[in-house]
């Protein structure tokens, strides 16, 4: 059997350790393995190679991927899944795995449907993909980002300032959130409830007004403010998969601070800081058993379906099943944070 994988959009830890499993799972059951360049852009264009022992053995603990990533959308070119099923036959795969986030996930659904043997991994650091406990590379971009705002607390004490620290997290704040209570944020404020710029600069005062002289608020990049036309951004200008660029609320909400305040203000935006570098143990471990389902599901002829952690254990869901919503922070699990702020 020749087995093809691939890694889409945003890169994140862990990533090598999944594709190393899937060799290795390969390896033991006879396969052949063809890495696919650039995610779905490679599968576009042929771009591809055989696996090779040397090409795994020693990436289980290096950030990013060995294979290449893109935003490249198949379903937005004309005649893409065609030409993709067309580079399928000539590339020789029995099956493709792929890796990826919601958006990697559609391409691989519509592809299944279409009649290709896919199957998918659960991969982003913003763990919004629905049916699974939970994703390659969140695990290390929480902690990326906690290590952050725990410097940041330093600076703030010691010069007695506010600092707004923006965190990755489009439409859901779960990196935002278990950073900033792991790092003992202040308040954080999530995609999943729009806030008021008011309730933020009376948190601010409030606290002056104990004696508090820092104040460290975490915000995700996508935290929408209440009667304002969608979040903040950097460009309107959208990709692929219909995303526009998000960024600066961080800085808006610095600005608006220090001028109701009078306080000393900043902003950090680590961004793709937290999405890089070694993965934790705990991405490693899940990804390499991620990898050795997806060989397994496809070495059981079960397509159309992505590997996910319940509990616990490595199960299989359908694709439709795990793009039919987006897994966002509940209000009840919200609502336990506030009692931190």
């Amino acid at each position: 059997m020749r087995i093809g994988v691939l890694t889409g959009g945003g890169d994140a830890p862990g990533l090598n350790a999944a594709i190393r499993a899937v060799f290795k799972r390969c390896e033991k059951y006879g396969y052949e393995v063809v890495g696919i360049r650039r995610g779905w852009a490679g599968m576009l264009n042929k771009e591809c190679f055989e696996l090779k022992p040397e090409d795994v053995k020693e990436i289980v603990g290096k950030g990013g991927t060995m294979l290449k990533t893109s935003r490249t959308n198949p379903l937005k070119i004309p005649k893409g899944i065609e030409t993709v099923s067309k580079n399928f036959k000539e590339m020789r795969l029995d099956a493709l795995i792929a890796i990826g986030g919601d958006d990697t996930l559609s391409v691989a659904k519509a592809l299944s449907e279409a009649g290709l043997k896919v199957v998918g991994v659960p991969k982003t650091i913003d763990n919004d993909v629905a049916r699974t406990d939970a994703t390659i590379g969140f695990d290390t971009a929480v902690n990326m980002a906690m290590r952050v705002i725990e410097n940041l607390k330093d600076t703030a004490e010691s010069h007695e300032r506010v600092f707004l620290v923006e965190i990755m997290g489009r439409y859901a704040g779960w990196i935002a959130l278990y950073s900033g209570i792991a790092a003992g944020a202040d308040l954080i404020l999530i995609p999943e409830e729009p806030f008021k710029i008011e309730d933020v600069v009376n948190f601010v005062k409030k606290r002056l007004e104990k004696g508090e002289k820092s104040t460290v608020i975490v915000v995700a990049e996508g935290a929408l403010i209440a009667d304002y036309k969608g979040p903040i951004t950097k460009e309107t200008k959208v990709d692929q998969f219909g995303h526009v660029r998000l960024g600066g609320i961080g800085e808006f909400l610095a600005k608006e601070i220090s001028k109701a305040v009078g306080v000393e203000t900043r902003a950090v935006a680590p961004a793709h800081i937290i999405r890089g570098g070694p993965p934790t143990a705990f991405d490693r471990f899940m990804a390499t058993r991620y990898g050795i389902a997806a060989v397994d599901l496809v070495r059981e002829g079960k397509f159309g379906m992505m590997v996910a952690l319940r509990s616990g254990k490595i199960v299989a869901v359908p694709l439709s099943e795990a793009l039919a919503e987006m897994k966002k922070v509940s209000p009840e699990l919200y609502e336990e944070a506030k009692t931190l702020f």
